[in-house]
């Protein structure tokens, strides 16, 4: 039906939207306080950029992406994820012939066609952070921390940090063969999409979420016992940066991440309050992905963590789905002459910050009370033609009841010493 949204897409309606609007503007306070700036690039992409950047062999790539051909013939699909649209846009304005590093940030929606469920939309919305030019481990510890900081800010409790090192094209190799050689006599008992990630991606067989498959990643071998030295060090020198920030983590050695673009570490932060997909956040580095999209050999490590995700684990949390926008003062007129005064006077008033609503079409004096109840609105400010001529306006305490005048000449002094706590 034309009346009905697609599936898997969501409204977002305006009692939902101050919670987004409160999850938003934490992550761009925690990220001025890092010294990060906000990067927004195209919802579409060019689909080779997908191809090349998340890896052909993941499930994104093969199963999720929207994708089609333009008007050109072209082939283009509605970004999966913001990575690699953001170091398309570095690569592009030539961002690594200036000063290093380069602090990114994003928000926006991301598309990927996958079964809906509680928190996770085939429309789902991102915030993310990026970092080019800098292999140092005090880098990932950093990126981390700015998201735990992030998690804990909006109200998140609980939080588990699972780490891991995936290597690098060096190192990795050998252990790809060596996971192969453990998995290939019990391919039977694989799942169909393990028994395919086998040969083309057999790192993938470490992240099902088949309890069968999981049984067997438990025994598989480890990747630490792969890893060379470089890796080695690089790992090592995140558990130290990460110990003296006082961040206490979990190694996890099954940990590898959904995108072919990671490199040595891979990060998760957990809460298990939202069931057995209690991710929250994830990320890790991808030194390889600036050359592999055309720019030059430039280091990278990001994170990102989806918004649906996070509103499910604060409703969970708070026992609530919304959060009150709020309203200061409800304008009463009573009569045209009061009313026109009023539009005048309300907007003096939100210049100066007030959130001030106001009755419409000359509704009774109770019917709008019982308007700016509803609004939760702390004052009324009533003008009736006998307050307009005399030059007063009623202010009434909406909790406590109280009512006294006030001349409209000192509404908006009033309202500096009450928005400061000096007035009553």
């Amino acid at each position: 039906m034309l009346t009905q949204r697609p599936r898997g897409m969501h409204d977002i309606l305006p009692q939902e939207a101050s919670l987004w609007h409160e999850i938003e503007e934490a992550a761009r306070r925690i990220c001025a306080r890092y010294g990060f700036s906000e990067v927004r690039t195209p919802i579409l992409e060019h689909t080779e950029l997908f191809q090349r950047g998340v890896g052909e062999n993941t499930d994104i790539v093969e199963k999720e992406m929207y994708t089609f051909n333009d008007r050109g013939g072209r082939s283009m699909t509605l970004r999966p994820e913001g990575t690699a649209g953001a170091v398309r846009a570095y690569v592009e304005h030539k961002f690594y012939g200036g000063p290093q590093p380069i602090k990114w940030f994003y928000l926006g929606p991301m598309f990927r066609y996958e079964r809906p469920q509680a928190g996770r939309q085939r429309q789902f919305h991102q915030f993310g952070v990026e970092v080019f030019g800098v292999a140092d481990p005090a880098v990932d510890a950093e990126v981390i921390a700015l998201g735990l900081d992030f998690l804990e800010d909006i109200g998140l409790e609980g939080l588990r940090l699972e780490l891991n090192s995936v290597g690098c094209p060096q190192c990795r190799p050998m252990y790809r063969e060596r996971l192969q050689a453990y998995y290939r006599p019990l391919r039977e008992q694989l799942c169909e999409d393990c028994r395919d990630r086998l040969e083309r991606n057999p790192l993938r067989l470490l992240d099902c979420k088949r309890e069968t498959c999981k049984a067997l990643a438990e025994r598989a071998p480890r990747i630490e016992e792969a890893l060379c030295e470089e890796c080695r060090a690089h790992d090592e020198g995140v558990h130290r940066h990460l110990e003296a920030a006082g961040i206490a983590y979990e190694i996890n050695p099954r940990l590898v991440r959904g995108l072919d673009y990671y490199t040595r570490t891979a990060f998760e932060v957990v809460e298990d309050g939202i069931g057995a997909q209690g991710t929250v956040l994830g990320g890790g580095r991808y030194n390889g992905l600036v050359e592999e999209l055309g720019g030059p050999s430039v280091p990278g490590i990001g994170f990102a963590a989806g918004l649906e995700r996070l509103i499910l684990a604060l409703e969970q949390r708070r026992g609530e789905g919304t959060s009150e926008t709020g309203v200061d003062v409800f304008g009463i007129a009573l009569g045209d002459e009061a009313s026109v005064e009023l539009t005048g006077w309300l907007r003096r008033l939100r210049a100066l910050g007030c959130r001030a609503e106001r009755g419409f079409e000359g509704k009774s004096l109770k019917a709008q009370l019982k308007a700016a109840d509803r609004l939760g609105a702390r004052w009324a400010l009533i003008l009736g033609e006998e307050e307009r001529r005399r030059g007063v306006v009623m202010v009434k305490d909406l909790a406590g009841g109280e009512q006294r005048e006030l001349p409209v000449l000192e509404v908006e002094s009033w309202w500096k010493e009450t928005e400061h706590g000096t007035g009553r």
